[in-house]
């Protein structure tokens, strides 16, 4: 990379690094602004994050290196995709021809490493979760890949800032439909990988019916402020994916295009939180077909996609 470009990234990743915690407050903010709250301040996510790195961590004597892993590797993954993954324009640290499938395996590897955790503390509860995790996993992974190659087929490209940068927005002209039906899988991605409602609340505390919370019951201090950052990161991740195919940006925006991706993501996550306020979770028995839908509404933009090219 050279120097000028590194001047012109590195104040962006800072920022990067910096907005996760934030898009869990405009969440919970929203929640409390349906339910008649005031909320907790603006704040609140990194005041818990930073109480939770200043205090002990417990290890259960059950728990080999596997559970103490489990944090440091997802998170280390997460932040690695985030070097690969345009967030606020289309610039990356870290871009080559076909990081799109690293991207996807980076979010697969700290699935795994979290799933390993949870399974290592030898919990019933824990290893449900883990068990539940992993089916709705294979089930979102599809409408991911599936999404990707209808970017790739409609850009001509396997570089991800590319992929979905100003070449897309040329590509909208001639696949729209396409990719509104990626914008509405990548929706439904979102949703189910970051555990919100309604494949999972986050909130909740009834062990029979949590996915993610019910695997990270057992960690704590550190471990658990690695947790929570890594899930809004990959929450900001897969959103900036969502919103670069759903309102792609022309080249030449420059600061006007960040600052409007800013507002953007805030208003993604305004839209979650008033999804998580206005509707229940599904039943177990209902989230699957949720996930299908979303690998059909990828399987028909890749259709689309595939005569329009060979058209």
């Amino acid at each position: 990379m050279s120097v000028l470009r590194a001047l012109t990234v590195l104040p962006e990743a800072a920022v990067v690094l910096a907005l996760p915690p934030m898009l869990m407050s405009v969440i919970a903010k929203t929640k409390a602004w349906f339910a008649g709250r005031v909320g907790p301040p603006w704040l609140q996510p990194y005041y818990d994050m930073l109480k939770l790195l200043r205090k002990g961590t417990v290890y259960s004597r059950t728990t080999t290196w596997v559970f103490r892993a489990g944090p440091i590797v997802n998170l280390a993954a997460l932040l690695t995709a985030a070097t690969m993954i345009p967030v606020l324009s289309g610039d990356v640290l870290l871009g080559f021809p076909g990081d799109v499938v690293l991207v996807a395996y980076l979010f697969a590897l700290g699935r795994l490493f979290t799933v390993l955790a949870a399974m290592d503390t030898g919990s019933s509860f824990e290893g449900m979760g883990a068990s539940r995790e992993v089916t709705f996993g294979t089930m979102s992974e599809p409408a991911l890949f599936l999404s990707f190659v209808v970017l790739a087929v409609a850009t001509k490209s396997l570089e991800l800032s590319e992929m979905v940068g100003p070449p897309l927005a040329i590509a909208w002209k001639s696949v729209g439909p396409a990719m509104l039906l990626v914008a509405g899988a990548l929706t439904i991605v979102l949703l189910a990988e970051t555990c919100r409602i309604p494949v999972d609340d986050p909130a909740t505390h009834l062990e029979l019916t949590m996915i993610h919370e019910v695997m990270v019951l057992d960690h704590s201090g550190p471990d658990f402020a690695f947790i929570s950052y890594a899930a809004a990161l990959k929450f900001m991740l897969l959103g900036s994916l969502l919103l670069h195919v759903a309102l792609p940006h022309a080249a030449g925006w420059g600061a006007v295009g960040v600052l409007l991706r800013l507002l953007e993501l805030g208003l993604l996550a305004v839209v979650v939180g008033a999804i998580e306020s206005t509707m229940a979770r599904l039943r177990l028995n209902r989230v699957p077909l949720f996930l299908a839908g979303a690998s059909v509404l990828s399987g028909l933009a890749t259709a689309i996609v595939l005569v329009r090219s060979h058209g």
